[in-house]
């Protein structure tokens, strides 16, 4: 069939043999469509859950569902067990989970485990409702395994009845996951079975779930254990640093002996090089610079950055603190623990008194005099800048410093059209270019802020956002907060006027001994302290606001309103961080490049949303040349609004060449 396209700036996505509009990478525009319409309802429903704490916390009154979507929650939490879910086998749907991990298994094994179950849920006559993997993942943690995630979405939607997998390890290894995932999927009366341990009760959960994560912890013991070995023997612990090669060779048995190194002639000279500039007084960014600008390739075959040559310290990275250059192996200088919020690895420095040092002489490249020169010069910078860093830092420790910049919702996504390297942010809320800001090796100078490349990406999707799906489900949203509040305001409210009560008597018994002639010294302490928690929760009872379940007559006008600031509900670490995981993974890759105007940038869209949403929509009062005409008709991509913005300028005072991209 052939190929739709539309003459403005949005180019639809090509169709396929079927007549299905498909995404760049092939998938179809039903598939991609329903994923973000997923992402949408999450997003509606995270703005409705923030506007009924606003609403709490200020008092307002909140609302309450209609009587049919009641009736939808009340069913969702209906939960039968199993015994009477199989007792029609016909009707019992179930979904199958598979995993591996990248150190111990191949890619075959998910197919091997999801053949094995889909054979134990033929035998059981069982409908299958869908499959869930995920690939060369840890168990560690469930919080980056995006196949067990979707899972439980999909089961608290009441796609399912069953979850099949082939053993309780391959759901998580980690104690909390096994078992906050055991009470989400039983609450949406969802059952757990394994082939290898049978249906999964609370006593599985203990139990496997401890043997579990005590092997992970003796997994990782020995794993230490051993390297720590290898490096007593000289050999590398793990990692290739610049001015190194691996050195291949077989033993007696023909087996690869690993860990050996040898000194890359080439690399080392640099790495002297780079040594003895900065031991004279070069600064880091200079030296890079420098070295990009002779094609000197850097670590990895990439190009230099400040951070390749100061690095950090105390962790021993970067060229001029790595002590391997004077022929000493430092080993366990960091340890990896994973956050239990995000999953990821953080590493965190060890004590020195817990460092390995062997000596490894053939890997010397430098001598100890000028190690000692880079040795000084740094103390010197240090002593130099230590008092702006106290006053810094307690300048910080008042406001700035307990401050985090929220993770960006297009980080990483962002690519400069000159050079092909990333766009960053190097100030708060500003991009640009991070191979011009730290290296040097290219001129496209342009900055944009965070605000107008947001409000660009992100425009189409909230005319989604205001569709009658998802304005229905804001409000429920709204309402299941609001409600839940409420309870947790009662039982506050109850617990507070029972100690009230409790005081009161207590004054009164107080009072009562005091006309009795029973008086002592110290019940002025005491009826001193009742009166002030007396005050306190009288206050606290006074500032409650009203449990009145009204509907909230502007409760969709506020929400349409909110939709326009909806990115600040994506950075919400709790509710937002799901939802602008899965946006991101839509969105592909945005190109900016230098327009011919002063202060212009072209902004160019590649990934599924393209096809999707309609992001060059122009605004009534934009003048029709203010498109880039470049992307008419491409299925490949899409050309956003040029932005305007402040041209940024060299340190020579020059303005860059907006054309330049040299």
């Amino acid at each position: 069939m052939a190929e739709e396209t539309r003459t403005g700036p949005q180019a639809l996505a090509p169709a396929n043999d079927n007549g299905d509009l498909v995404s760049p990478e092939g998938c179809p525009k039903n598939v991609t469509a329903a994923k973000l319409d997923r992402v949408v309802l999450d997003i509606a429903r995270l703005i409705g859950r923030r506007l009924a704490r606003e609403d709490s916390r200020l008092g307002r009154r909140p609302t309450t569902i209609g009587r049919a979507a009641k009736r939808e929650r009340a069913g969702s939490r209906m939960a039968k067990p199993l015994e009477q879910k199989r007792g029609s086998a016909a009707m019992t749907r179930v979904a199958l989970y598979a995993r591996y991990s990248s150190d111990s298994q191949r890619d075959a094994s998910i197919e091997d485990q999801l053949k094995l179950c889909r054979e134990h849920a033929t035998r059981e006559g069982w409908n299958l409702a869908g499959t869930f993997e995920d690939a060369a993942i840890s168990g560690a943690s469930t919080v980056l395994r995006p196949g067990i995630q979707q899972l439980v979405r999909d089961a608290q939607c009441g796609r399912f009845e069953v979850v099949l997998a082939e053993a309780l390890d391959r759901i998580s290894r980690d104690q909390a996951d096994v078992a906050t995932l055991f009470k989400h999927l039983k609450f949406a009366g969802v059952a757990i079975v394994t082939l290898a341990e049978g249906e999964i009760s609370e006593l599985h959960v203990g139990l496997k779930g401890t043997m579990n994560a005590l092997f992970l912890k003796d997994l990782a013991l020995k794993t230490h254990r051993g390297m720590r070995g290898r490096v007593e023997k000289g050999k590398a612990g793990g990692g290739l640093c610049y001015g190194y090669r691996v050195v291949k060779k077989l033993d007696a048995a023909g087996e690869p002996i690993r860990g050996d190194r040898e000194i890359v002639p080439e690399e080392a000279t640099i790495v002297r090089r780079i040594l003895r500039e900065f031991a004279a007084g070069k600064s880091p960014r200079a030296i890079a610079v420098d070295l990009n600008k002779e094609g000197v390739p850097g670590p990895l075959g990439r190009h230099w950055g400040d951070t390749s040559v100061r690095g950090h310290v105390i962790r021993g990275t970067g060229v001029i603190n790595n002590e391997l250059y004077t022929g000493v192996l430092v080993w366990n200088r960091l340890r990896f623990v994973k956050d239990p919020a995000t999953g990821k690895r953080v590493s965190r420095a060890n004590p020195s008194n817990k460092w390995i040092r062997t000596a490894v002489p053939h890997l010397r490249i430098v001598d100890d005099k000028l190690w000692q020169a880079v040795k000084e010069r740094q103390k010197s910078i240090a002593s130099q800048f230590e008092a702006v860093a106290i006053a810094t830092r307690k300048a910080r420790a008042r406001k700035l410093h307990t401050m985090k910049r929220p993770v960006s919702l297009l980080s990483g996504l962002l690519t400069c059209g000159c050079c092909g390297g990333r766009y960053g942010l190097f100030t708060r809320d500003r991009y640009a270019c991070l191979n011009h800001q730290r290296r040097g090796i290219c001129n496209n100078g342009r900055s944009i802020t965070r605000e107008k490349i947001e409000q660009r990406v992100l425009v189409g999707l909230k005319e989604r956002l205001v569709s009658a799906d998802a304005v229905a489900g804001a409000i429920r949203a709204y309402a299941e907060e609001t409600n839940r509040l409420n309870q947790e305001r009662r039982a506050q409210g109850e617990q507070d006027r029972k100690v009230f009560d409790k005081i009161e008597r207590a004054i009164a018994g107080i009072m009562a001994a005091i006309e009795d002639g029973l008086y002592q010294p110290s019940m002025k302490a005491r009826m001193e302290d009742l009166k002030r928690q007396k005050a306190e929760i009288s206050a606290r009872l006074a500032a409650a606001p009203t449990d009145v379940p009204d509907l909230h007559p502007n409760i969709a006008t506020l929400y349409r309103k909110r939709v326009e600031r909806f990115t600040q509900a994506l950075t919400d670490h709790d509710d937002g961080r799901l939802a602008a995981e899965a946006l991101r993974s839509l969105i592909g890759k945005i190109v900016l490049t230098p327009g011919d105007k002063r202060g212009e940038v072209h902004a160019e869209l590649r990934g599924e949303l393209f096809g999707i949403l309609e992001f060059a929509k122009p605004d009534q009062n934009q003048k029709s040349d203010d498109y880039d005409k470049r992307g008419c008709g491409s299925p490949q991509s899409t050309y956003l609004h040029p932005i305007l913005f402040r041209s940024t300028w060299s340190r020579a005072g020059r303005s860059l060449n907006p054309n330049s991209c040299n």
